[in-house]
């Protein structure tokens, strides 16, 4: 139906639905890539929460871990592009209204005429003043989203890339996925217990940095490591696993640092879960339940005795202290690594589309030279 057969009062519910479409994008546009605090649940999000369902219902039907990591690793990528495509398509289709409403052309020209302005910059055919200027603010719009969106990537990539290092760093301290006790146990055999408080200082500042990336950038949360068996939130448990360790088994040769590692620790994994939507208890009692059973710790506790590790508390208060830390991040860590489905390793909770059982940490072969004479080194 041509525009100028519209009577006014469609039109003007034309201009006003093209009105609203234009402000609902902007305000997504605004929230997600210029605001520094996570944006709310709404339509801005809407395109990116259905790929998402949509790649896990998908992954579900996978019968191994690598097989459901293989197919997840695209799930944000892509969601991401339909977050930005959306974007276009709801400017394009907000000046199409604007224009249709204006009264100058008809629907399909007007389509054609706003896809023209935002993608490539085009004028308009005729000399309609409203029309002409309703197709200048399009060209500008689509300019600057399209140049937000060029800024936005790399601000995203470079936070994964900061993440990803250091979570690399760890795979030769604590296997592969990583395991708090793994840590302990390698720096014991090594000899190099005395670095443990460097390490603890660097993830320290690398929780403070994932927290703050990870809710300004949501997306962060679900891009996955380039390895299969690694993991952000994993690598996180398991620091924070063996510096509580430390703190239980022997707080007389623990650092500060570990302290600290725990602390920044669990407050970026409760920083993180406001965003993902995650329930904790903030205040959770020191003498609380925890889902690890004792008899892991225990079995745990007994391997580095074994190793000779030092150990300075009676059994039940080694348990009553490590529990009293871990209660503290166990079941956000548990909750975070079911939504992003983390690889399943030690000590670090079920999954929803998990099957089979736990990955054990992936450790070097002992391999020494020989003497001349056949015998090791």
């Amino acid at each position: 139906m041509p525009a100028a057969a519209l009577p006014l009062g469609p039109r003007i519910a034309l201009v006003a639905v093209g009105v609203v479409v234009l402000f609902v994008t902007a305000g997504g546009v605004v929230r997600v890539l210029i605001v520094p605090r996570p944006p709310a649940h709404g339509l801005s999000t809407l395109s990116m929460r259905l790929v998402r369902r949509t790649f896990r219902r998908a992954a579900r039907i996978r019968r191994t871990y690598a097989a459901r990591d293989a197919l997840l690793v695209l799930s944000e990528p892509v969601a991401l592009v339909a977050l930005l495509v959306s974007w276009m398509a709801l400017t394009v289709v907000g000046f199409a209204l604007l224009l249709w409403g204006d009264g100058a052309t008809g629907f399909a020209a007007a389509f054609d005429q706003a896809g023209s302005s935002v993608f490539t910059l085009g004028g308009v055919s005729g000399h309609q003043p409203g029309a002409q200027i309703i197709s200048f603010v399009a060209a500008g719009a689509g300019l600057t989203l399209v140049a937000l969106e060029i800024a936005y990537l790399p601000a995203l990539y470079g936070s994964y890339n900061r993440r990803e290092t250091l979570v690399t760093l760890l795979e030769s301290r604590a296997g592969a996925p990583a395991w708090g006790p793994e840590i302990l146990a390698r720096h014991h055999l090594v000899g190099l217990v005395g670095n443990l408080p460097a390490l603890f200082a660097d993830w320290e500042r690398w929780a403070a940095d994932v927290a703050e990336s990870h809710t300004s950038y949501p997306s962060l949360l679900y891009f996955r490591s380039p390895r299969a068996r690694n993991s952000w939130v994993i690598s996180l448990l398991a620091v924070m696993d063996a510096a509580a360790l430390m703190l239980a088994i022997d707080p007389e040769g623990a650092p500060m640092e570990a302290r600290m590692c725990v602390r920044m620790g669990f407050t970026a994994l409760r920083d993180i879960a406001h965003v993902a939507g995650v329930a904790f208890d903030p205040d959770p009692d020191p003498d609380g339940t925890i889902e690890l059973p004792r008899s892991e710790f225990e079995a745990t506790v007994d391997h580095l005795v074994e190793l000779g590790y030092t150990t300075s508390r009676a059994r039940d208060e080694m348990w009553m202290h490590f529990r009293g830390w871990r209660v503290n991040y166990e079941t956000v860590t548990y909750e975070l690594a079911r939504v992003v489905d983390a690889p399943p390793a030690t000590w670090s909770g079920p999954r929803d589309l998990g099957r089979g059982g736990e990955l054990e940490p992936e450790r070097p072969v002992d391999r020494q030279p020989r003497h001349p004479d056949g015998d090791r080194a």
